[in-house]
C-alpha cells in the first residue's frame, strides 16, 4: 500500500465494538471485494470492501473476516483468512501478506489461507445459532453488480439453511457513523493533500485550459503524497457544466469569464475528503459572479454552525432552506410572498439548490448514518451549499468536511482558502 501502516489498535477497538453489538451465539463474516474485471484479461486497480477494513486493515482481495465471540476454543473468536502466495502470483503480481503481516496489521492472531475456508467454517458454524451476513444497504447504492459478501450469502444460507440469519449492515451504519479519534487523524491527512493540490490549482487554472488538464494536475498531487488517488471521480465542471451536480466528463475547454466548479477530494488509506470549491478561470470575479458566491457562502457558514450534536438532518436541512431562500431573494431570483405561498413538501428554493446540505464522511465519501439518527460528537459531516442558475450560466458549491464535537464544529478544511478576495488574490499573484 502507498499509505503508512496503521496502528492496529484502530482496529482490535473496532472489533470490540462490533463484538458487542452481536447477539449471543453468533457467529459473523463478511468479505473483501472482488478484483473487477474489464474485457479481455484486463482488471481495474482492486479498492477494498470499507467495512472488512474498518474491522480488520486488511487491504488485499480474497480475505475473509470471522468475528465469533462466543466460540468453544479462544483461538476461533478471531479468524481472518487471507490469500495465500505461491511462485508464480509473487512473479506476476508481487508479495501477498504473510499470516505474520496479517496478524500485524490486524491484531488478529488465528490466520488460515482462504483456501481453508469451507473446512474451518464448517468445524465452528454449528456452534452458533445465528449467522450475521453483510450486504451494501447504503440507501444510494447501485447493486447491479453482485459483490462477494452477496455470492456468500447465497452459499451460506444454501449450506447451513436452518441456522438464523441477521443484517450485519445496521451495525456497522451505527459503528461507522461515529469516528474514533485515529479515524480523523486519517481524514485530516486526507483533507491536508486536498489542500495541497487546491493552492497548487490556484496558480494553474487560466482560460483556454481544458478540464481534464486540471483533473491531471489533482491525480499528480495526490499520488506524490501517498494517496491512491481521488476519494471519488472528480469533478471539474466549467461554464454550464458547473450546473450539472455529477458532472464527470471534465472535457471542455474553460472559456474567459467561465466560472470554474471543482469538487474532489484526496483518499488516504481508505478514507475520503470532499472539498468542492468554485473559482473565476481568469481569476477575477464579475459583480454578478461574487454576489452569487458570497451569498453561498453566507449559507455555509451558517449551516457549519448548526453541525453540532443533538441536531438532525430533517431540522438542519429545513433550516438551511430557510437561509438559503432569504440569499435568493436577495439576488432577485425568487419572490417573497411567492414563497409564503408554496407547497412546503416542494419549497420553491429547490429550483436554485437541489441537493441535501451534509452528508456523513469516512472510509466512504457517502458514508454510512441513518438519517434518522441524532448528530453526535465524533461525526463526520460535509457542509455543501450551492446555487445553480441555469439560464445565467453560474454555477457555485462551496464544500468543508466538518468534524462535530461538544465544543462546536471543527472546520477540517478551514485552512483552505474561501473567501471570493483570498481566491482572486491567490490566482492573480
Amino acid at each position: 500500500m502507498k499509505y503508512l501502516p496503521i496502528d492496529n489498535s484502530l482496529f482490535i477497538k473496532n472489533r470490540q465494538r462490533f463484538a458487542a453489538k452481536l447477539k449471543p451465539g453468533s457467529i459473523a463474516l463478511l468479505n473483501s471485494n472482488d478484483v473487477m474485471p474489464t474485457n479481455a484479461d484486463g482488471t481495474r486497480s482492486f479498492v477494498q470492501n470499507t467495512d472488512i477494513f474498518y474491522l480488520s486493515g486488511v487491504d488485499q482481495e480474497a480475505s475473509v473476516l470471522v468475528i465469533f465471540p462466543d466460540a468453544g476454543e479462544e483461538k476461533h473468536k478471531e479468524i481472518l483468512f487471507v490469500k495465500e502466495t505461491n511462485e508464480e502470483i509473487s512473479t506476476w503480481e508481487g508479495p501477498k501478506h504473510s499470516k505474520e503481516e496479517a496478524t500485524a496489521t490486524s491484531g488478529i492472531e488465528t490466520i488460515y489461507w482462504t483456501t481453508e475456508f469451507e473446512k474451518v467454517f464448517r468445524s465452528i458454524v454449528f456452534e452458533a445459532d445465528r449467522i450475521y451476513l453483510n450486504s451494501n444497504e447504503h440507501l444510494r447504492a447501485d447493486v447491479t453488480v453482485e459483490t462477494r459478501d452477496i455470492r456468500f450469502l447465497k452459499w451460506c444460507q444454501k449450506s447451513y439453511p436452518l441456522h438464523k440469519y441477521e443484517r450485519l449492515a445496521p451495525i456497522m451504519h451505527h459503528l461507522r457513523a461515529v469516528k474514533s479519534p485515529m479515524e480523523v487523524e486519517l481524514i485530516k491527512q486526507a483533507c491536508a493533500m486536498t489542500e495541497k493540490t487546491f493552492r497548487r490549482l490556484l496558480g494553474f487554472i487560466r482560460p483556454d485550459i481544458w478540464e481534464f488538464e486540471i483533473e491531471a494536475e489533482i491525480y499528480h498531487e495526490f499520488l506524490s503524497n501517498r494517496s491512491r488517488g481521488p476519494a471519488y471521480a472528480p469533478i471539474i465542471a466549467s461554464g454550464p457544466n458547473a450546473c450539472v451536480l455529477h458532472y464527470v466528463q471534465n472535457s471542455r475547454q474553460c472559456k474567459d469569464g467561465d466560472l470554474l466548479l471543482m469538487d474532489f477530494g484526496a483518499e488516504y488509506a481508505n478514507y475520503a475528503s470532499d472539498l468542492t470549491r468554485t473559482v473565476p478561470v481568469n481569476g477575477m470575479f464579475t459583480p454578478r459572479q461574487k454576489a452569487v458566491y458570497n451569498a453561498v457562502l453566507r449559507v455555509q457558514k451558517a449551516a457549519i454552525q448548526m453541525l453540532k450534536p443533538g441536531n438532525t438532518f430533517e431540522a438542519y436541512n429545513k433550516d438551511v432552506g430557510t437561509i438559503m431562500e432569504k440569499e435568493l431573494i436577495g439576488l432577485g431570483l425568487l419572490d417573497a410572498k411567492a414563497i409564503k405561498n408554496q407547497d412546503p413538501d416542494d419549497p420553491l428554493y429547490k429550483k436554485y439548490f437541489m441537493h441535501g446540505a451534509s452528508h456523513h464522511l469516512g472510509l466512504d465519501v457517502h458514508d454510512f448514518g441513518n438519517k434518522y439518527r441524532k448528530f453526535e460528537k465524533g461525526m463526520v459531516f460535509t457542509c455543501e451549499p450551492g446555487i445553480y442558475i441555469k439560464e445565467e450560466g453560474i454555477g457555485i458549491r462551496l464544500e468543508n468536511d466538518i468534524l462535530l464535537t461538544p465544543k462546536g464544529p471543527v472546520d477540517l478544511m478551514g485552512n483552505i482558502p474561501i473567501e471570493a478576495d483570498e481566491i482572486e488574490n491567490l490566482m492573480n499573484k
